[in-house]
């Protein structure tokens, strides 16, 4: 007898805060389709949260074919221990196959938390999904050595699999209003005594809870802005357009910004409807880390930079003349 067969399913969290879904987890629902077909198996969404109707509905409509919900006030806001003891309750229930989490700051507490108390693997921060060979473990694909190799793991030996993969790597399928499927209910509540910890939002005077992995405008500068004080007409634009302010790794060694504003294979991966790319090279690091953008517009008064090979919009210049002047250009717009 197979030693796992009890475990079966594919299960992907929708996370949320504040009775709001993170995008992550719709589109880890699209990337967990192929393997939960490879395995004959269903794909189930979990959600965790408070007032979670319309976000189960969503995760149906979206392509799980159940969705597994937890709701209560105590899920309000993201806690560790809240959180890992209402999932850890689901999978010693249900044993699923597969567990994927959203490599968000809350994803990457819950996975480790949830795979160290039922003992098995976690492949953190990946950026691909498949099956090995055999189509029985899970391919966990994720950079290693600061970005410049990317490994396969596989987790053969326990279950269930689980990863946290990276927002903005993979999209959204096509949201089908008219999807239906079954939602179990479950009814785990967490006293008061047992949560330790509360979440304090505090904003910093540069940024309000950036979340570029969910900005559809970025405008991310690198190391030929030159100066921390250049990035002030980046902000400009960015203002122009409602877009988030970003820049490359670069940047953060030089101490200029925050490695919140990061992307890359060692920041954030992000996939914007358009990504500004000023005074940014476009080492593969970078590239990696934007890959999923569906426009991006390069400045660069180096005309053979390598971002310009993967850009739609190639505009070669001094960026101190090119973006103020995009910036005039749109404000003019908005004028009229």
């Amino acid at each position: 007898m197979d030693r796992f067969e009890e475990y079966k399913n594919v299960w992907v969290l929708i996370e949320t805060e504040h009775g709001e879904a993170k995008n992550v987890g719709f589109e880890l629902l699209n990337a967990a389709r192929p393997l939960a077909e490879g395995k004959g198996c269903d794909l189930v969404a979990v959600v965790i949260g408070h007032d979670i109707g319309q976000i189960c509905r969503d995760a149906l409509c979206y392509g799980a074919d159940s969705v597994i919900a937890v709701e209560g006030e105590e899920y309000e806001t993201y806690s560790t221990d809240a959180f890992s003891k209402a999932l850890i309750q689901l999978i010693e229930k249900h044993k699923p196959d597969a567990m994927i989490i959203g490599a968000t700051g809350n994803g990457r507490d819950l996975g480790p938390k949830v795979a160290c108390h039922i003992k098995t693997g976690l492949t953190a921060d990946c950026t691909g999904l498949g099956l090995n060979d055999d189509g029985e473990n899970i391919a966990w694909t994720r950079p290693t050595f600061g970005g410049n190799l990317m490994a396969t793991i596989i987790c053969p030996d326990s279950r269930p699999q689980m990863g946290t993969v990276r927002p903005g790597v993979f999209r959204k399928g096509r949201y089908d209003a008219a999807r239906t499927g079954p939602i179990l209910r479950e009814e785990i509540h967490i006293p008061p005594e047992d949560i330790r910890t509360r979440i304090v939002y505090q904003a910093d005077a540069l940024s309000l809870a950036l979340d570029l992995a969910d900005a559809e405008i970025i405008v991310a500068g690198g190391r030929g802005m030159g100066s921390q004080e250049n990035f002030r007409i980046l902000k400009e634009l960015a203002d122009e357009l409602g877009a988030y302010l970003a820049c490359s790794r670069a940047v953060v060694d030089a101490g200029w910004l925050d490695h919140t504003y990061q992307v890359g294979q060692s920041g954030k991966t992000v996939a914007p409807k358009i990504y500004f790319a000023v005074g940014i090279s476009g080492a593969i690091q970078h590239l990696a880390g934007i890959s999923g953008a569906e426009t991006v517009i390069a400045i660069n008064k180096d005309p053979e930079a390598p971002i310009f090979d993967i850009a739609d919009y190639c505009i070669v210049g001094d960026l101190n003349e090119v973006v103020p002047a995009l910036t005039r250009a749109y404000r003019k717009m908005k004028e009229h």
